[in-house]
């Protein structure tokens, strides 16, 4: 949320509308062809190579190589969601000997790159001086072959806070793979510019998925079964994701909160894909339902604090926020406040009922905690507007990191999922742990540099903007210390996911995440404002394009 500067108080007729563009799906989601009978097919295919597959990666543990390439080809084809247990027992006897491993084998960079890949991505804390027999004597790095490069590049993505030599490889690879894509093949030259657009490890997975589908499809080293194997699931997960959408914007349709709240971003596709970007597999509907139906709440306060109220509104309406009792809604000022704030009680109390009846109803009283949480940091920047009060950075950066919504999302993404028992939450919640602070950082630099311009145009007092007046720089230093900031929390986030946690690892991907939705949502823009910019390119291809077989 931005603050808006004011001089007085707005009346009820000058309230500050963001006058966010409408809804663009309309009823497409409504009216999308849906045969039973081919996603049956499609799953009986699926089931049957899943078979094949496990056989194949049974067999590959004779040999440690082929067994951890047939893994990176299973986690980039979206696939290895299949053989979750397999994956994670054979990794975890794989790491025990992954220093003889390598000392006793002459490996290429590719080859440790891909290692290091698979490794970090599961949480094994795989040492970087891997990387330093392929330097010069002077410390620069020798690398002259376009796979090697670019999977180096990749693995410079997993870097935590004091992997100087993968620092140096993310700057070397960045530099050299810019002019070496102009000297590839069409099938390399575009993985390279789509990996320097976005890193896999910063993607979300199923978009990265269907991209490498397309890349290994003309690879020379495919293999025919794991191309079929992922075509088919990725398809049969896509009429899956077909059908909750479809039922969700009948749901929104149907409650006609277009129109009773006008001035709300009504983003119930974007928030189903982003929702789906946190759960993908077929078994998490349930979490898919609850988080988008929930970050719906999230798009209303903000709205409400940001595009809506006025202060003495926001006073009454942060109270009874305080209190999430039904008891003290008869003491809000409108009956716009009151439909609101029923509204949050009545989303907040279907998800309890989902899943009280499992014994996971706490869930939804920790992620009611950050919701308060959430609705005191947005009544803070409320009152610095009311004031007309421009903050240093510092302080900004005090209240902001509470309203970037971080928290209370990944919350929200976990109560519909069995794994997240409550020291889950423990772990998310606690303000000593480094996820914990890089998830509000990496929200609120992201959501900062892609709203900022046209919040200002709006009159509002913005991150970028107390940056600049804090350290008296310009406004490109600001976004480019913004980018720093951003790349250091990313180290943060790594080493975050690093065993040993108190988490498992399903767990600690799910905060990741959260920072993954980040890039995508805020890379052109505000993609959640004006979603026709950035997203919906995206969506049609999760949710509506399938991959030709």
């Amino acid at each position: 949320m931005a603050v808006q500067v004011q001089g007085s108080v707005s009346s009820p007729m000058d309230r500050p509308l963001a006058n966010y563009p409408p809804d663009i799906w309309g009823d497409r989601f409504l009216t999308l062809s849906f045969d039973i009978s081919e996603l049956e097919s499609c799953s009986r295919q699926v089931e049957v190579l899943k078979e094949t597959v496990k056989d194949m990666l049974m067999a590959s543990t004779t040999d440690p190589i082929r067994n951890i390439f047939l893994i990176y080809s299973l986690c980039r084809l979206g696939v290895s969601y299949h053989f979750e247990t397999e994956v994670e027992q054979q990794l975890a006897h794989r790491f025990d000997t992954l220093s003889k491993l390598i000392h006793n084998n002459d490996y290429d960079l590719h080859t440790i790159a891909v290692m290091f890949q698979v490794f970090k991505s599961h949480g094994y804390n795989m040492p970087s001086h891997a990387f330093n027999k392929f330097k010069y004597e002077n410390g620069k790095f020798n690398v002259n072959d376009t796979k090697g490069m670019i999977s180096l590049y990749e693995a410079a993505q997993f870097r935590i806070n004091g992997e100087h030599n993968l620092d140096e490889a993310f700057s070397f690879t960045t530099s050299h793979l810019k002019s070496m894509a102009s000297r590839s093949s069409p099938h390399y030259a575009q993985y390279i510019e789509n990996a320097l657009y976005r890193p896999y490890h910063r993607g979300v997975p199923r978009l990265e998925a269907r991209q490498y589908i397309c890349f290994y499809e003309k690879d020379e080293v495919s293999n025919d079964t794991l191309l079929k194997f992922a075509k088919y699931d990725f398809n049969r997960i896509q009429m899956i994701l077909q059908q909750e959408v479809s039922n969700l914007r009948s749901w929104w349709k149907e409650g006609n909160l277009e129109s009773k709240l006008p001035y709300v971003r009504h983003r119930i596709v974007e928030f189903f894909f982003y929702a789906a970007g946190f759960n993908f597999e077929p078994r998490y509907a349930c979490a898919r339902n609850i988080q988008t139906k929930l970050t719906f709440i999230i798009g209303i306060i903000d709205d409400t604090y940001d595009a809506y109220g006025t202060y003495e509104e926001l006073q009454h309406f942060t109270e009874a926020m305080r209190r999430f009792d039904v008891g003290v809604m008869d003491k809000l000022p409108t009956d716009n406040f009151k439909l609101v704030y029923e509204t949050i009680l009545k989303f907040h109390d279907e998800a309890e009922e989902k899943v009280r009846k499992e014994g996971r109803s706490y869930g939804v009283f920790y992620t009611k905690n950050e919701f308060k949480k959430l609705a005191e940091a947005y009544f803070v920047e409320a009152s610095w507007a009311h004031r007309s009060y421009v903050s240093t950075f510092d302080e900004y950066m005090e209240t902001a990191l509470k309203s970037s919504a971080a928290i209370v999302s990944v919350c929200q993404a976990f109560i519909g999922m069995e794994e997240a028992d409550e020291t889950a939450y423990q772990w998310l919640i606690n303000t000593d742990n480094k996820v914990h602070k890089a998830l509000n950082i990496i929200a609120r630099l992201y959501d900062d540099l892609a709203t900022n311009e046209d919040e200002e145009k709006r009159g509002l007092v913005c991150g970028t903007s107390c940056y600049m007046k804090q350290y008296g720089v310009t406004r490109k230093e600001a976004v480019e210390a913004y980018s720093e900031m951003i790349e250091v929390a990313w180290k943060d986030m790594n080493e975050a996911c690093l065993k040993p946690m108190p988490v498992s690892n399903k767990i600690a991907l799910r905060a990741l995440s959260f920072a993954r939705s980040m890039d995508v949502f805020y890379k052109e823009g505000d993609g959640f404002g004006s979603p026709e910019k950035s997203m919906k390119d995206l969506i049609a291809k999760l949710l509506i394009q399938p991959i030709p077989l």
